[in-house]
């Protein structure tokens, strides 16, 4: 899997474990990370509940 396909699958992922739609200012944001990050941030999304979370996570990488 390369990242432009994991990035997809990370965006879908927490848009559903939040419950809501991401806004294209943090998809983009999500999209420019390397392969590794969104790894580990697939692993990280599963502890959201809230989109402060993953903006907490975000801000720490």
């Amino acid at each position: 899997m390369d990242a432009p396909e994991a990035a997809n699958i990370v965006i879908r992922q927490i848009s559903k474990r939040i419950g809501q739609k991401l806004s294209e200012e943090i998809a983009l944001r999500i999209s420019s990370l390397p392969l590794l990050v969104l790894e580990d941030l697939s692993e990280a999304l599963l502890d959201f509940t809230t989109l402060a979370d993953f903006q907490s996570w975000l801000e720490d990488t």
